[in-house]
């Protein structure tokens, strides 16, 4: 094969060694002792486990947080020592993987992350396909790549303007999703998106990857100053100062073909932690898709057909990530063209009744000990916990039926925003944020809330993720839906409810009703009692 100059205009440098401020992931050597969430974020951190222990990582690098301090206030002679050592990450990332970042033949696209050192689900930001250009974007315009992500983030460009010049197109040509649309239409889009950027924000869209890159990386550290970020400090406790490391790796393709897809799984079921298989897929589509909550993900249930190898590794690989990690997680995986990648892994986010029956099953299981489940269970009131449903048998008008994505049940009037939920609280009444996507934005309102309702998004959304951690009744993708801020009223078909009235949701049936519901209460006691009977059996320092 022909030698390629890469972006930095020397070849690709082959040599895997560690460089200032970078750990690589998947390829090269690193210190152990450098493998610490303080260090290196916590999702890089967990990336060079699953590399370490054989399972399909991505080739990438990443910029510690110390480094990320430095690049986000640099200070005289300090940022073009950070710029050199981006390029040599680069540079060996090309050797890695033999792709050119620029280049018009074999392009390397990456993606940036944030990674602070305690999991912070959606709360700070992503941009993919960083990388592409005009010089590159042929070669890869069938993998749909575009500059959407760059000009939400960076750019501060709206979502919902971006994502109008895609909904233009596919109702032009009469499509049913964004998915369908051709190669000539995929490129007329990425036209209009550059035109959309230099307009709005008075710039340009860089044709320079390094120039992207740089951008990105500060973008994703200047994230974890956002309101979103500090409420959720705020809500868990956590130091204002953690910061973030930058997780950068090579793109793979979810939106590459009928064979290729995203989804986000869960090694139990995260709202009462049975042993079953809990996987949220979209064929044709990237992560973004699926974490975001602006799309439904109602396509898990044929990738058993279409791709049956792929949901048997997933299967296999559930059972890998718990026996290594010790615990319930959460992933994300990417499908291209049949070849599966995991893009991360965590403790997963669940309630109060899935960490009990978690917690036990794994000490059953054999892959944690018991002195480790109570450890796990230390702070978890038993008496507190209850399996609270709704009396199906009272006289309840279900309004609409939507995707459960937790446990519990709540009833409170509706509430359209976040200001909404915040005065109905200030009143001493319980509140139903409901809105038409599952966004992270709205943190401070879902932690006030009693529940959650959206028309869209799924169960692995990040918001659903961050509701079911904060205890909080959550259905996404309810159907039928419409909300009218206008009017200020939302309807369910034929039925019209104005924001005040009272709606009961319930978590584990996805179903909404209107009005108050009459609510029955069961005590999961073969769980209880489990650890009823281990706390009693176990010396004072390990329950106290």
């Amino acid at each position: 094969m022909t030698s390629e100059r890469n972006a930095t205009g020397n070849r690709p440098d082959k040599r895997q060694r560690d460089l200032g401020g970078i750990v690589t992931i998947g390829f090269g050597e690193t210190d152990a002792a450098r493998i610490t969430p303080a260090h290196i974020g916590f999702k890089a951190a967990n990336l060079l486990r699953m590399a370490a222990i054989g399972l399909p990582v991505p080739q990438g690098f990443v910029l510690d947080v110390e480094s990320a301090r430095a690049f986000a206030d640099p200070q005289p002679g300090i940022v073009p020592t950070l710029r050199d050592t981006l390029v040599a990450a680069i540079r060996q990332l090309e050797g890695a993987t033999s792709f050119g970042f620029g280049s018009p033949r074999r392009p390397l696209l990456v993606s940036v992350r944030s990674g602070a050192a305690v999991s912070m689900p959606g709360m700070m930001e992503t941009l993919l396909n960083v990388g592409l250009n005009e010089a590159s974007v042929h070669a890869l315009i069938r993998l749909t790549g575009n500059p959407q992500s760059f000009a939400e983030t960076v750019r501060e460009i709206p979502a919902d303007q971006l994502a109008r010049v895609v909904t233009a197109e596919v109702e032009r040509q009469g499509l049913a999703s964004e998915r369908e649309l051709d190669f000539a239409s995929e490129r007329h889009v990425a036209a209009e998106l550059l035109d959309m950027c230099r307009e709005v924000s008075g710039e340009a869209f860089p044709q320079l990857p390094m120039a992207q890159l740089e951008a990105a990386v500060q973008a994703v550290i200047v994230s974890a100053d956002r309101p979103k970020a500090r409420e959720y400090r705020r809500l868990h406790h956590l130091p204002e100062d953690l910061g973030t490391a930058v997780t950068v790796q090579r793109m793979v393709y979810g939106n590459a073909g009928g064979t290729s897809g995203a989804g986000v799984g869960f090694t139990r079921d995260p709202a009462n932690g049975a042993r079953r298989r809990y996987y949220d897929f979209l064929f044709n589509a990237q992560g973004e898709d699926v974490v975001s909550g602006r799309a439904g993900t109602d396509e898990a249930d044929r990738l058993p057909d279409v791709l049956p190898e792929v949901t048997d590794r997933l299967d296999a690989i559930a059972v890998q990530l718990e026996r290594e990690f010790r615990d319930v997680q959460e992933f994300e995986f990417t499908v291209q063209e049949g070849e599966l990648f995991l893009l991360q892994t965590r403790a997963a986010k669940r309630t109060p009744l899935a960490r009990l029956v978690s917690a036990v099953e794994l000490a059953e299981d054999g892959v944690i000990d018991k002195e480790h489940a109570l450890e796990m269970l230390r702070d978890l009131d038993l008496d507190a916990i209850a399996i609270t449903r709704f009396d199906e048998t009272a006289d309840a008008v279900a309004v609409a039926h939507g995707v459960a994505a937790g446990t519990g049940v709540a009833s409170g009037e509706i509430a359209l925003d976040s200001q909404a939920v915040g005065r109905a609280r200030d009143a001493g009444r319980s509140a139903i944020l409901v809105r038409e996507n599952a966004e992270t934005g709205d943190i401070e309102g879902m932690a006030a809330a009693a529940g959650v309702v959206t028309a869209h998004g799924s169960r692995t959304s990040h918001a659903a993720v961050v509701a079911r951690q904060m205890g909080i009744v959550c259905v996404v993708g309810a159907e039928p839906l419409a909300i009218d801020l206008t009017a200020r009223v939302v309807r369910f078909g034929e039925i019209v409810l104005r924001e005040g009235e009272i709606v009961s949701v319930a978590g584990e049936t996805g179903k909404i009703y209107r009005g108050s519901v009459r609510v029955t209460t069961e005590r999961p006691a073969r769980w209880i009692d489990t650890v009823a009977s281990w706390r009693a059996a176990t010396p004072v320092a390990l329950t106290a």
